[in-house]
């Protein structure tokens, strides 16, 4: 458990709003718009990572050449397909992510949200979940040089908030999410709501697993103590 003012840094998509899904359908439309076959589950494993990075992964595992022009047409057409989604009313918090960010602001608890997508993508998921980045600490995938699963984000998120990272709590969905809390040497808390199992996220750094944000609420003592 920690002590004091323990500081928890969130992941978004999967982690406080049932969004993955979304991701990996908008990926898998902007891939068939540049003529690249790629089954959805291969889509989904990559989830959490940055998009640079995921879409280089991605094309040299199918092959195909790799250019900047490339890299920056799917992102744009990814980005296009997500706010379709978002915007039709596809995108929700997670049970409990509300009341969570509640409990913790009333305990006293500092916390952020450190998320690999960018502000044009991410916009959507906080207005879904009611967070104002003019009062909220919110890091994306624009503010820093490397996103997961480098620590960097949520390094930044800490930064932000003027806490230790080494008193931190990284919060996530994916193996991206744990492998980047192992690097900042943050510990990892892994959910289940983003579509990774258990022992995956075990595997890769988590030192415990929970459903959803409402079964982290409910099991919060286990996590974390108010000062």
């Amino acid at each position: 458990m920690l002590r004091g003012r323990a500081a928890f840094l969130f992941d978004l998509d999967g982690t406080l709003v049932d969004s993955v899904y979304q991701h990996v359908l908008a990926w898998k439309e902007a891939l068939d718009r540049e003529g690249i076959e790629l089954a959805v589950w291969r889509i989904h494993r990559k989830i959490g990572m940055s998009g640079g990075l995921f879409t280089r992964i991605l094309l040299r595992e199918t092959g195909i050449e790799i250019t900047e022009e490339r890299v920056a047409r799917l992102r744009r057409w990814h980005a296009e397909a997500f706010s379709r989604r978002a915007e039709a009313g596809g995108v929700r918090p997670l049970p409990g992510a509300r009341e969570l960010l509640d409990w913790l602001t009333e305990a006293g608890l500092p916390w952020a949200i450190a998320t690999s997508g960018r502000m044009q993508t991410a916009a959507h998921n906080l207005e879904a979940l009611g967070v104002d980045p003019a009062k909220v600490p919110v890091i994306t995938r624009d503010d820093v040089r490397h996103a997961k699963p480098d620590p960097d984000l949520f390094l930044a998120a800490a930064e932000r908030l003027g806490v230790d990272i080494h008193h931190a709590l990284v919060l996530g969905d994916s193996i991206w999410d744990m492998l980047a809390a192992q690097r900042c040497r943050a510990l990892g808390v892994g959910l289940l709501s983003g579509g990774y199992g258990q022992e995956e996220l075990e595997r890769a750094g988590a030192f415990r697993v929970y459903e959803d944000p409402a079964d982290l609420l409910y099991h919060i003592d286990e996590v974390a103590a108010r000062d």
